[in-house]
């Protein structure tokens, strides 16, 4: 198999990704804007080639990587970047040279959240009362149905940019002062609950090889706006009503070869309500805190399954795992040193976030893992206490 990755220098993942690509037999071929000699060297040693262009926005230049590509190396089998702000760019290359994947004619179905709410409801499970609009009537129609606050989000995009909750008039107001002109929103209701992650890998013929789920301790939406610290715990057992909309979500999507990242509503009331879909790995090092929790490899199990379709499981959860996150301008009460003095046998990885994701996922991160989830909960409750 011949594999174009498409920026496989960021994020840092992606070396991950292609040196298991390697070792499952496929040849790995690089796209990316760094310079070669900048690359890690377990990154260096995956790739069996490396074409760096000056601008990845420029389709054009792409292309004629791919060109090259096929003229060295023959067929490309796969093009992939595991990263949904390419997803345009991903579908236009695999439409135009015939790539196995999803094409254009499918992305805008899994990239436009309006466009998602049909599918949950085509899947069975619970959805959010929606409104499409980048008007302030059509707003306000939606706000004499369903009453505030309500939630506004891009119609595409990733993450919890631009996403806002509002809770009165003079907060609607000051998010048409600030929405960037041109910007089509949905607007949805609001749901006291927290978000549940159904993530996985699903093969070529859409069965579910491996799924795991999340549950986050906050808004991520807060942690954005408000510029919280953050985190979440990777569960060994899954509850059943979480699996059973997940698993009905990736049917109705059609899926096949993919990693999925399902965000779920869990209301106060134990109601599961779907919020969106991604075909990516799920981000926040949620990847190392599968592996951490089922002692697993899931990079490699991805790539068996992208070369060969297989995998090693099934695979059961054995441990807990936790990440907490710190921001530099909250003042804690204990210092890094009393965080690995006080939780050393749970911490398996600690360090600094990459300045571009610091504002969702902080900007120093601890990863532990245990058989007991009260000991987790101690030892978030610890890293997070502030002085005062």
């Amino acid at each position: 198999m011949n594999f174009v990755f498409f920026s496989p220098h960021f994020p840092a993942t992606g070396a991950e990704f292609c040196d298991r690509l390697r070792k499952a037999g496929a040849t790995v071929l690089g796209i990316g804007d760094a310079p070669y000699d900048s690359l890690s060297g377990k990154l260096k040693d995956a790739l069996a080639e490396y074409y760096r262009i000056a601008d990845m926005e420029d389709y054009d230049r792409t292309f004629r990587a791919m060109g090259h590509f096929i003229h060295q190396w023959g067929r490309v089998d796969r093009f992939e970047s595991l990263n949904e702000h390419w997803l345009d760019l991903e579908a236009g290359i695999r439409t135009d040279f015939n790539i196995e994947g999803i094409r254009l004619d499918y992305v805008q179905n899994i990239k436009k959240k309006s466009r998602m709410r049909a599918a949950f409801r085509k899947a069975g499970v619970n959805v959010i009362a929606q409104r499409k609009t980048s008007e302030r009537s059509g707003a306000m129609e939606f706000i004499r149905k369903t009453g505030y606050p309500v939630v506004v989000k891009p119609d595409s995009g990733a993450g919890a940019a631009h996403t806002y909750k509002i809770s009165n008039a003079a907060e609607l107001d000051e998010f048409f002062r600030i929405k960037p002109p041109g910007m089509s929103f949905v607007m949805e209701e609001f749901i006291d609950g927290l978000v549940v992650t159904y993530d996985g890998l699903v093969d070529r013929d859409g069965e579910i090889v491996f799924a795991a789920s999340t549950k986050y301790d906050d808004s991520i939406m807060d942690v954005v706006n408000k510029n919280k610290h953050m985190s979440y715990t990777c569960r060994p057992e899954m509850p059943p009503e979480v699996e059973e909309a997940g698993r009905k979500i990736v049917k109705a999507f059609a899926l096949k070869e993919r990693f999925f990242h399902i965000e779920l509503f869990e209301t106060k009331d134990g109601r599961i309500v779907a919020l969106e879909v991604n075909i990516r790995p799920p981000g926040a090092w949620m990847t190392d805190a599968i592996n951490y929790s089922f002692d697993i490899d899931i990079y490699a199990e991805w790539a068996n399954m992208a070369v060969k379709n297989a995998t090693c499981g099934p695979h059961k959860g054995r441990y807990f795992t936790a990440y907490a996150s710190r921001k530099d301008h909250i003042a804690y009460l204990h210092d890094h040193a009393d965080v690995l003095a006080a939780h050393a046998d749970k911490i398996m990885r600690h360090n600094a976030i990459e300045p571009v994701f610091s504002r969702a996922m902080g900007n120093y991160a601890y990863q532990m893992r245990s058989t007991d989830p009260q000991a987790l909960r101690d030892a978030v409750a610890y890293i997070h206490a502030l002085k005062g």
